[in-house]
Order: structure tokens, then sequence, then C-alpha cells
């Protein structure tokens, strides 16, 4: 049985995307691979349906299965959720515009059995000189340590254990949000679990890759926010 369900939710950001894939097709562990395709180009599409025929693992192209513009966010997360509690195993979430190590799921895998009650275990990002960067610039001291935190954990590249899942239905997420990352997070604290961030397990992280538009919030943070705002672009 494997040990996790391991998806990354894309669109578009082909570039990323492509070392994004690369690097969870080497890295270790006995995980089932899916990527969620929400209408990205044909250029996108061409790539993945051909490393999956060629890496065996599985791509859904959400056009054969919703009418409904992208981000379709909340429906990829429904999806996976069953799945994951079909195998009784975890979810790990890995976004597209991140890089994982060979080593990644498996030290996830050991915290998640070992820390008490877990209930979200979230890898720290950096960028390309090892530094941590968005979303966990917060932490301004490197480290190994993996803590047990009340900040809210990205779904850069997180693992959701098997209770919390079988516990929160995400067919209870709101209809008018785009993104889930940070209720999740909360909703696990408030119903008892813990949350993690380790240190230990850096991954690279290219920022808003995927969402171009984002870098306006460092740009021009007025300008972000007023599409934010008025284009009602990437609801938290």
């Amino acid at each position: 049985m494997s040990e996790a369900i391991v998806i990354t939710p894309v669109k578009d950001s082909l570039t990323t995307l492509q070392q994004t894939v690369e690097a969870i097709i080497q890295a270790d562990g006995d995980f089932e691979y899916i990527v969620f395709n929400d209408f990205s180009q044909t250029a996108t599409k061409d790539y993945l349906n051909k490393a999956a025929a060629e890496h065996k693992f599985q791509v859904i192209h959400l056009e054969d299965i919703t009418d409904t513009p992208s981000p379709n966010y909340k429906l990829v997360l429904q999806m996976a959720q069953e799945m994951a509690l079909k195998k009784s195993c975890p979810l790990v979430i890995v976004e597209s515009d991140v890089v994982v190590k060979k080593d990644t799921f498996t030290q996830l895998f050991e915290i998640a059995s070992k820390e008490k009650n877990p209930g979200v275990v979230g890898a720290i990002t950096v960028d390309q000189s090892g530094a941590y960067n968005f979303p966990y610039t917060f932490e301004k001291i490197k480290g190994t340590e993996v803590l047990d935190t009340n900040h809210s954990l990205s779904f850069c590249c997180t693992l959701l254990t098997p209770d919390f899942l079988t516990d929160f239905s995400f067919k209870t997420l709101a209809e008018n949000k785009d993104w889930f990352d940070v209720f999740i997070s909360r909703k696990s604290k408030k119903m008892g679990y813990h949350n993690y961030l380790a240190k230990g397990v850096e991954v690279l992280h290219l920022p808003h890759s995927s969402r171009p538009w984002k870098n306006l919030k460092y740009k021009n943070p007025v300008l972000y926010y007023l599409k934010k705002i008025f284009l009602k672009r990437d609801r938290i």
C-alpha cells in the first residue's frame, strides 16, 4: 500500500512545473503521484501527457470534469482527499513552483509518524541561495528543528494526516474562496491537532511562477491590492 498520495495542482507555469515533476518522480518513498491540470495551455497539457506516459504518474485534466474556469483548487482538494481516504494514507501537496529533494517525502512521513497528534506538516521553503523565503520569511534563524507552530502553513510542500483528513471534510470549504491553505491549517489547530513546520526539510520555492501577477505585491502593492479587491483575485 502507498505511503501517501502526492498531488500537484497546476495552471501553466511550464518551466517550473517541469522541475517540480522531475524532482517528484525521482524522490524516495512509496507514493502515488497525481497532477491536476487546471485548464492549462496546450504546451503544458502536452508535456504532462508525455511525462505521465513515460514516468507512470497520473494526470487529471479538469477540463474533462468541470466547466468552471480556474482556479479550481477546492475541487482538486476534494478529489485528492477522497483518494487519500480510500487508501487510508496522508495527502502531500506540492505546488508547481516547488522543487523537492530526494528525501523530502520520507522525512515528512517520519515526522508525521513521530510527532504528537499531527494535523499538518510543512516543509520550509528556501530560495536558490538557501535562505528562507515566502511564505516562511517569519523564520529568521536557520535550523533543523521541527516546530510545533501557531503560524499558518502554506501548501507549497505540505502533508495532511489521515486522521485530520477523516475529521474534516473539504466539501465544507467556502464557495467564495480560491485558496485554502491558511484556512485548513487554522482549522487543524482549532480541531485540536498540532501543526509542524520542519525547518530541516527544505524545498526550493520559486514564488508566484504560476500566478505572475502576484509579483505586483512587491513591485506595485497598490495595483496588487486593487486587482485583488476589484477583480476578486487570490481570495484566501
